[in-house]
């Protein structure tokens, strides 16, 4: 019976892990059009010669750089979720064991590697790839 819950429960993470993972990008999209907006109204030709603007379109630049944290954040969700489900599909499998001749329940990999995401802050100009 616990281990039946502890699956439950580890599947109802990688689901809300999922959910997290779709409102991060939808949130990232619509920032992203923001500011590339804003960006756009601020090179009209009338706000060309105002200096005092240029400070406002380097913290633009330097906003949808930043952005980038959520194709990694999307990376580690991904990560995350696939090592729960492997744990609960375990579980499951030790669990409720099999008997010869009966196939062997389907057992997700765990990925090898701890981490898919190793930077942990950004700059412009830089890249790492991984």
């Amino acid at each position: 019976m616990l281990v039946a819950e502890v699956q439950d429960s580890l599947l109802v993470v990688v689901h809300d892990l999922t959910r997290l993972d779709g409102l991060l990008a939808h949130t990232m999209e619509n920032l992203m059009m923001r500011f590339t907006s804003a960006s756009a109204n601020l090179s009209e030709p009338a706000f060309a010669a105002v200096k005092e603007l240029d400070e406002v379109r380097v913290a633009l630049r330097a906003a949808v750089t930043e952005l980038q944290f959520q194709d990694m954040a999307s990376q580690l969700i991904i990560h995350t979720s696939k090592i729960l489900q492997g744990c609960a599909y375990r579980l499951a499998s030790d669990a409720m064991g099999h008997e010869d001749g009966e196939a062997v329940p389907f057992v997700e990999e765990v990925p090898e590697r701890p981490n898919p995401v190793t930077q942990d802050e950004m700059e412009a100009g830089s890249i790492e790839l991984f």
